[in-house]
């Protein structure tokens, strides 16, 4: 079975998405599954992955590992292992325009799509979601121009067929989102911080939240005229074709 995890936001070592931190290991079926950690976006940051270590790890009992791309020289089979291994993906928020770029140039994204076909539960929160779908309405140009940039869509790993949105109401992120659906047409998925969309085998759905607060929506361009609406939250899984 494959499985992806998208994350709208939430600051994890707060406990903000706690809950579904705590189900993303439990679909492993393992007492002590190995989480990997890939902090690309956030160009290798140490503190981010102290943070994993404490949460995947010392509260919720993974052996985590982590894969930094940007700030040191690793070899094709060093990365080729820690992939492989991996029960968890876990992509951690940032700049997802760099990410990506980097990713195609190493040959990660090949490495990761085929760990998810080969059942290698896939997640991660901000860029870590975007990264899963085709196109992804991020904020990259705030890194290169931070007085003065716009959200832009950058291009992803594809699994799913779609734009994601993340922090879709925290960040106010929602008229712009509308906007770029508008532009380019289509439907979107957006999920709002401690909020995130659980796909299974690319073609069911269901909504997590971490708290009752938090919200998913689609937005779908139809004859014209944009339409948004909240994505019901049930426990059981929804044909995602009916989303799309």
């Amino acid at each position: 079975m494959r499985t992806l995890i998208a994350i709208g936001g939430g600051s994890m070592i707060e406990g903000a998405t706690r809950s579904i931190d705590e189900h993303i290991v439990s679909l492993t079926g393992r007492k002590n599954p190995r989480a990997l950690f890939i902090p690309t976006a956030s160009s290798d940051d140490k503190q981010y992955w102290e943070n994993f270590q404490k949460v995947y790890g010392d509260r919720m009992g993974c052996r985590p590992e982590v894969l930094f791309l940007l700030n040191k020289k690793i070899s094709k089979k060093e990365i080729e292992t820690k992939i492989e291994r991996a029960d968890i993906i876990y992509v951690g928020g940032g700049n997802t325009l760099k990410m990506m770029r980097r990713w195609r140039w190493l040959g990660v994204d090949k490495l990761i799509l085929k760990a998810y076909q080969s059942g290698t539960i896939v997640t991660g929160t901000s860029a870590g979601a975007i990264c899963w779908f085709q196109y992804g309405h991020s904020d990259s140009m705030a890194y290169y121009h931070p007085d003065k940039w716009e959200h832009i869509r950058v291009k992803s790993l594809g699994i799913i067929k779609t734009t994601f949105c993340p922090h879709y109401l925290k960040e106010k992120r929602d008229a712009h989102f509308r906007k770029m659906i508008s532009k380019f047409g289509g439907k979107g998925i957006a999920c709002d911080d401690c909020s995130a969309i659980e796909i299974r085998n690319e073609n069911s759905y269901r909504i997590l939240q971490s708290k009752k607060t938090a919200h998913s929506f689609s937005v779908k361009k139809v004859k014209g005229k944009i339409i948004q609406q909240e994505i019901e939250v049930k426990k059981d899984f929804s044909p995602l074709k009916n989303l799309l």
